[in-house]
């Protein structure tokens, strides 16, 4: 039997500056003794070390969970509270309730405010928030690959969504796609 307080679940976001898609976050209750080696943020990963990675933490964690704020919902919220409610999302995903949740970042959603603890850099320094970290990466990676078989034309596939030169390029030879957020600089413009 665990014992409640052992359950320690780790939180972490990715998606906040790209021009498309949704914000995502995952949750992870690693055991105390885990053997996963290897974890670190997920941007200091090759694609292919957080695959296998976020391959061996579903195996082994107790629970892990993902939540998601549309572009529809961070346009109408702001990327703050979209960011919050995709976490609270992913904590609710989780098949067991956690005693504390260690949160990578300076802000706790408000329906955590008693069990939520923020950790500055927590993704460089819990192992359950670099663990979701892995996690969120790999799932908003695999939604990007998807929308880029809808629209390759965009390449979402190479610059995940973010401002690249290549994305600014489709954006004003194309125009925006529903999943753009419309209330970012340069899909603003283009709803002007």
């Amino acid at each position: 039997m665990i014992g409640r307080q052992m359950l320690w679940a780790g939180v972490d976001e990715v998606g906040r500056g790209p021009l498309v898609g949704a914000v995502v976050a995952a949750s992870v209750i690693l055991p105390v003794n885990h053997d996963i080696r290897g974890l670190k943020d997920s941007k200091r990963l090759t694609e292919k070390r957080r695959e296998e990675l976020a391959s061996e933490i579903e195996r082994s964690a107790l629970s892990f969970g993902v939540g998601e704020a549309s572009a529809e919902e961070i346009d109408a919220l702001n990327i703050h509270q979209a960011t919050l409610l995709a976490m609270s999302r992913a904590l609710s995903a989780l098949s067991m309730n956690p005693w504390r949740v260690l949160i990578d970042g300076r802000h706790v959603p408000a329906s955590l405010a008693h069990q939520g603890i923020a950790v500055v850099k927590g993704d460089a320094r819990v192992d359950a928030v670099k663990a979701a970290s892995i996690l969120a990466k790999v799932h908003r990676d695999h939604q990007m690959a998807l929308l880029d078989q809808a629209h390759p034309e965009y390449g979402f596939a190479q610059h995940k969504g973010y401002p690249t030169p290549q994305h600014l390029d489709a954006l004003s030879r194309y125009g925006l796609i529903d999943e753009h957020r419309r209330t970012f600089g340069p899909c603003k413009i283009l709803t002007q």
